[in-house]
């Protein structure tokens, strides 16, 4: 009987689905690309810098309700199981990362729109995402008198900032991860997360 060699590629039921791919990737480099964008604002012509601003909420708010997809369909579809070989403190160690990261990436955007909301001159510049489509500030917050719209403005700016903080960490762990499992393991953690051959 001919010897079939062992390989580490994953079954298809270990690979996410198509829709879970599509959102992955998707909610990624809208946020790398809002990252990059508003890192960049310091160093741009004056006059660019308020398109740029207000296509970092655009994408922002993009970011939002890609986010909530993936949450609904992550609801009804189970993602496929880590690798039975992972010791506990990894599996235990991703999952938490994962979950982390579902809370900063819904985090970002709500802060940055409280944020928003709570602008001094949010009426006098109404916001529309990527200059087409009207969207409302929250009304619970653009509502309220100025003395106590600047504070609030100060605060959901420091958490949106922090959060970017957190957001760059556990960003900077799921990949070492991934990475580590793909090149060092040698397992094919990677392909989970691609569109597999039928």
């Amino acid at each position: 009987m001919p010897h079939t060699p062992e390989t580490n590629s994953a079954p298809e039921a270990s690979h996410y689905s198509h829709p879970a791919i599509v959102l992955h990737w998707l909610v990624a480099v809208a946020m790398v690309a809002n990252v990059a964008l508003i890192l960049s604002v310091e160093h741009i012509p004056e006059d660019w810098i308020r398109p740029a601003i207000d296509t970092h909420k655009s994408l922002g708010i993009t970011v939002l309700g890609l986010a909530l997809l993936r949450l609904l369909w992550r609801i009804g579809h189970r993602p496929p199981p880590l690798p039975s070989a992972y010791p506990r403190w990894e599996t235990v160690s991703a999952h938490a990362v994962h979950g982390l990261l579902y809370v900063v990436i819904f985090w970002m955007p709500l802060s940055g729109w409280l944020h928003d909301s709570a602008w001094s001159e949010a009426a006098t510049h109404p916001m529309q995402l990527f200059g087409t489509i009207g969207w409302p500030r929250i009304g619970l917050i653009e509502n309220l008198p100025p003395s106590t719209k600047e504070p609030l403005h100060d605060l959901f700016g420091a958490l949106h900032r922090w959060g970017g903080y957190v957001l760059y960490g556990l960003v900077f762990l799921h990949i070492a991860g991934a990475l580590k499992h793909q090149f060092f393991d040698r397992e094919a953690v990677l392909r989970r997360m691609w569109f597999s051959r039928r």
